[in-house]
């Protein structure tokens, strides 16, 4: 999953990104309101973190023109404001959730799970594949109850198939979804980690889920998944 980071004091905004990207998510960040704007409407996210003191533009204009134009993304409002009055702004103008600096990591990422667990609509913490079981809480791939290891991409790729199975995702679209602003969109990097977590998945003697057809992507197979 690809998330901005929206904030303008450079330590908190660092240690947010740096946490994410060891939690394996895909990051870029903006230091300012009008930063962020050029960039939201150049780029797909699936989740903001924005602070609502923004020098150039604020966070609640910038919420305000985001959702004329954007209804998907997840937003989670920072505020160090403690009126209830702004936190109730924020949620009227378009966020999923709140967070009152100052706050835990651990507390931001279960924020996080749960908002990507509404928007794809997960019930429950585990997902079944088959005999394969993915845990959407600790982002882990499991067989039998044993973790299948995977590389932090690896790890977003299936994610990302597992949380739209039932559709097509092209390779842009995961390039776009697991990958941060710096790649390149041109590159094979899509297919040679794909090829890799499929390789680890048939190393385990368990039918791989991941089927992919020409002009279409790639799609988590129903048919295991049943």
């Amino acid at each position: 999953m690809r998330i901005l980071v929206v904030e303008d004091e450079k330590e908190l905004r660092k240690s947010i990104v740096e946490g994410l990207r060891l939690q394996g998510y895909s990051v870029d960040e903006a230091e300012d309101g009008e930063m962020a704007e050029e960039i939201l409407f150049v780029e797909n996210y699936d989740l903001m973190i924005l602070d609502i003191n923004l020098p150039k533009l604020d966070g609640f204009t910038l919420l305000k023109r985001l959702r004329e134009e954007n209804q998907e993304i997840q937003v989670i409002v920072l505020t160090a404001r403690s009126h209830v009055e702004d936190r109730v702004e924020g949620l009227d103008l378009g966020a999923n959730d709140y967070l009152t600096k100052p706050f835990y990591f651990e507390e931001l990422m279960a924020r996080i799970r749960s908002l990507f667990r509404r928007k794809y609509i997960v019930e429950e913490s585990m997902i079944k594949v088959g005999n394969l079981e993915f845990d959407t809480v600790s982002r882990s791939l499991f067989l039998e109850g044993e973790e299948i290891k995977l590389t932090g991409k690896e790890t977003s790729i299936f994610e990302y198939l597992i949380l739209n199975r039932g559709s097509f995702v092209t390779s842009e679209t995961l390039m776009e979804h697991v990958w941060d602003g710096e790649a390149d969109p041109f590159s094979n990097a899509v297919r040679v980690h794909i090829s890799s977590l499929r390789k680890k998945i048939k190393g385990t003697g368990e039918k791989d889920p991941i089927r992919n057809e020409i002009g279409k992507g790639y799609i988590i197979d129903e048919e295991i998944s049943k």
